[in-house]
């Protein structure tokens, strides 16, 4: 996932003066009197475009009519120092509009503009140029420069896309600032015949009298400000980044429904330090992290083109401390069904709802005291933490905070982040922060982060990966592990490792349902398909550490039908461990549309006819998605059927701390349907045998209290068992995502093979009354999740197994 757009990274955070000035573009040398560009739009006739052409509209928002003889419309690329020019005639009226049409793109079916008042065929930026209007002697009279564009007024106007274009927020307005003059959104295109626009005295306005932080944040999602011009607002520096700072107010308000912090964009190094009081100019801007990717996030409440006055010092406001100040609550997000959190009518209720507690200390110094890592430090320079006290949650034994159903989410996490020191410390889930750690909060990846002023120090915590028990001599051990797109262009060092948790952690697993292995060149989109080169290099791997041979067993997809990474097409493989008296039925298998069904032999018994085979490969559930593989074995005269599962990722469902409440999730439609392809198959097995041994491994990509879960285990005397569920609820996790450990990875056994030991010897020799006696031993194996230095990003599983009739 790419780091924010808008990176805050840090140049200072510590009360040290800053040399870099805030760069401006040279700027029209007064703010015009007459005719305005009012808006303009690139996107014209793109794949989606509203419109079919490209458009510039001015605006003369003088009492006079304006003959535009002589005049001209220059458009430069964002970067360009060449123009080209488009002339202009005719006249435009007091207060009137005047349209130029621009180049027309290949979407010709998208509706065409208004009449225009001048035509060219300039063709131009969807995201972001400039545009600049001269008089008949030459003189720039306007200009807007917006998205990536070098040259501008103040700062940049926002980009643009086929579907949005820049307009000015009010015609009768120009401050030569772009950034605060304009705003981006559906363009609306006006030509000379629109009603013309009265402004008073032809020029802009007195500035309105000065607002605090609180009145710009207001009691909200969205501040009650959003678009408008602010003057003269208060406040100290508080944190500083390479493309704005923080400031916080120094005269608080007594609503702790509104944020006392700000977010001062000024796109490039503003030349402010920590401690210095300001006052900031500005228009007001909820800017949403991502644009229309970032769809989920939350909007960050700025002041954008700003002009900023340093006015002395004074000193930063203590940090609010989580935990102690202010607790969020601990187990609800959001209480009720609101859609979206920003619609005016969804309540604010900070004392109730998380989401709205974190809003309300949106850009605030904030501390958290002793706190505890509930997740490992990620790739991406973020921490999840709790506080060190009152946390109100399922722990780990490592006291991690486990997601154990949607009402409890564990709301009181927050993510440090890094953009503000460059790095953050390697932390296991279970370290602790000594002391105080303080940042300023923000919004970003559905998330509320911490951006930390200091680099915290860690203290180690118990996290030490697991190793689990031996087998018994007449067990059968079955295991599931997703090896994260292994490939034979990964390093060394993660076959290895992979090896080394086989071996030792796992103690080499009779079978070993594998998830996530990519074909012999990767993620290359080359056409190759076969993994051979994958498996032999873990299998050898595996040896090289000390442990057994292991053969392969899988069926090659059709090219690019599978999902995953582009050009790796991952599939499932079974590992079989050889020297076990395990023997693999191999029968009529290898092709990847061909459905393993069930049969019976001679005896009676269910058969495969395919094996190993893909289970529904051609069912709509699975298109483009990774097939389950479902193998026929033999252990000591028994036969055994493991199927190794993965589901469809929940890419696509709506984050917990999004803005849309309650949260919508949409991919679960795709795994229900893959759970009844993957039931039905199990259904067909014990119909025919209801004693059959059926072991479903692998990663469902959903929790065990999930409806997908729900939907494998079945009902009534063929009902599955889903082993997760066997264990106590501390211990339901093979998976940490933003600081919640949760069960993503299953096993689950048929009837047969949850049943008491037939016979059994005891401790001496003895025998052991049924009730002492276990027919399945499961197990966790805690070696991925909990660690910043991962080999996989899931936790492996094993259950040891006593055939029935063994």
């Amino acid at each position: 996932m790419p780091r924010r757009t808008r990176a805050l990274a840090a140049i200072a955070a510590a009360p040290l003066a800053l040399t870099a000035a805030l760069a401006i573009a040279p700027a029209a040398s007064a703010a015009s009197d007459d005719v305005l560009i009012a808006e303009v739009y690139g996107g014209g006739g793109n794949s989606g475009a509203p419109l079919r052409s490209d458009f510039v509209e001015l605006a003369n928002r003088s009492g006079e009519d304006v003959d535009l003889t002589g005049w001209s419309l220059a458009y430069y690329s964002a970067n360009g120092t060449s123009a080209q020019a488009t002339p202009l005639s005719g006249t435009i009226d007091a207060g009137g509009r005047y349209l130029v049409k621009q180049a027309d793109g290949s979407n010709t079916s998208a509706p065409a503009l208004p009449t225009p008042d001048a035509t060219d065929d300039v063709r131009m930026s969807s995201s972001g140029a400039r545009v600049v209007l001269h008089d008949p002697d030459g003189g720039e009279v306007d200009l807007l420069g917006w998205g990536g564009a070098s040259t501008f007024e103040g700062s940049p106007a926002g980009s643009t896309s086929s579907t949005t274009s820049v307009a000015r927020r009010d015609v009768c307005v120009d401050t030569d600032n772009n950034a605060g003059d304009f705003v981006v959104g559906a363009p609306t295109p006006q030509n000379g015949t629109t009603a013309p626009t009265t402004c008073e005295d032809g020029g802009d306005p007195e500035p309105d009298e000065p607002e605090t932080v609180a009145d710009i944040q207001g009691a909200h999602h969205l501040s009650p400000l959003d678009g408008q011009r602010v003057n003269d607002v208060d406040g100290v520096v508080t944190a500083v980044s390479r493309t704005g700072f923080w400031m916080q107010s120094l005269a608080p308000d007594d609503d702790e429904a509104t944020s006392e912090g700000l977010l001062v964009y000024t796109r490039t190094a503003p030349d402010v330090a920590v401690g210095d009081r300001v006052s900031v100019d500005g228009a007001v801007d909820e800017y949403r992290p991502g644009g229309s990717s970032g769809w989920d996030n939350l909007t960050t409440t700025e002041i954008v083109g700003p002009q900023v006055t340093v006015t002395g010092t004074a000193d930063v406001p203590d940090p609010v401390v989580l935990g102690e100040d202010r607790s969020a609550p601990p187990q609800t997000i959001e209480a009720e069904e609101v859609g979206s959190v920003e619609y005016a009518e969804s309540a604010f209720r900070p004392e109730r709802d998380a989401i709205d507690l974190y809003e309300s200390l949106e850009g605030m110094h904030l501390g958290v005291r002793d706190a505890t890592a509930v997740g490992p430090t990620n790739s991406y320079g973020e921490l999840p933490v709790v506080p060190g006290g009152e946390v109100e949650a399922t722990r780990t034994a490592w006291d991690g905070v486990v997601y154990g159903g949607y009402d409890r989410p564990n709301a009181m996490r927050v993510i440090l982040d890094d953009h503000l020191t460059g790095s953050l410390p390697d932390a296991n889930q279970g370290d602790t922060l000594p002391g105080l750690t303080t940042g300023v909060l923000d919004h970003d990846f559905a998330n509320f982060k911490l951006h930390v002023l200091a680099e915290p120090t860690i203290s180690t915590g118990p996290a030490e990966r697991e190793v689990t028990t031996p087998e018994r001599a007449q067990e059968l051990s079955v295991a599931a592990f997703n090896v994260e797109n292994l490939a034979p262009s990964n390093p060394q060092e993660k076959f290895d490792r992979l090896a080394g948790q086989v071996v030792t952690n796992l103690r080499s697993p009779d079978v070993i349902a594998v998830e996530e292995v990519q074909d012999a060149s990767g993620p290359t989109d080359d056409g190759t398909v076969d993994s051979t080169a994958t498996t032999d290099r873990l299998i050898a791997a595996i040896e090289a550490q000390g442990g057994p041979t292991y053969t392969a067993h899988w069926v090659n997809p059709a090219d690019k039908a599978d999902g995953g990474q582009p050009g790796g097409n991952i599939r499932n493989v079974m590992l079989v461990r050889e020297g076990r008296g395990l023997d693999v039925v191999e029968r009529d298998g290898g092709d990847p549309g061909r459905a393993a069904e069930v049969t019976t032999t001679a005896s009676g018994r269910p058969a495969l006819t395919t094996s190993p085979g893909r289970i529904a490969p051609d069912a709509a559930a699975f298109a483009g998605s990774r097939k389950p593989l479902v193998t026929e074995l033999r252990y000591r005269g028994e036969t055994v059927f493991v199927v190794a599962v993965h589901l469809s990722s929940k890419g696509g469902d709506d984050p917990l701390f999004g803005r849309w409440q309650q949260p919508v999730r949409s991919s679960e439609e795709d795994r229900h349907a893959q759970a009844r392809e993957v039931r039905g198959f199990v259904d067909d097995l014990l119909a025919a045998d209801p004693e059959a041994n059926v072991v479903v491994a692998g990663d469902v990509n959903d929790f065990e209290f999930s409806e997908t879960t729900d939907i494998l285990v079945g009902s009534g005397r063929t009902a599955m068992t889903d082993l997760p569920r066997t264990l106590p609820a501390s211990e339901r996790w093979t998976y940490v995502y933003d600081g919640n450990s949760q069960v993503l990875d299953h096993i689950l056994i048929s009837p047969a093979l949850t049943r008491p030991e037939r016979s059994a010897a005891g401790p001496r020799g003895g025998w052991r009354p049924p009730w002492q006696r276990s027919s399945y031993r499961y197990d966790i194996v805690h070696t991925n999740a909990a660690f910043h230095d991962q080999d996989s990003d899931h936790d492996p599983q094993v259950v040891r197994l006593t055939l029935p009739r063994g």
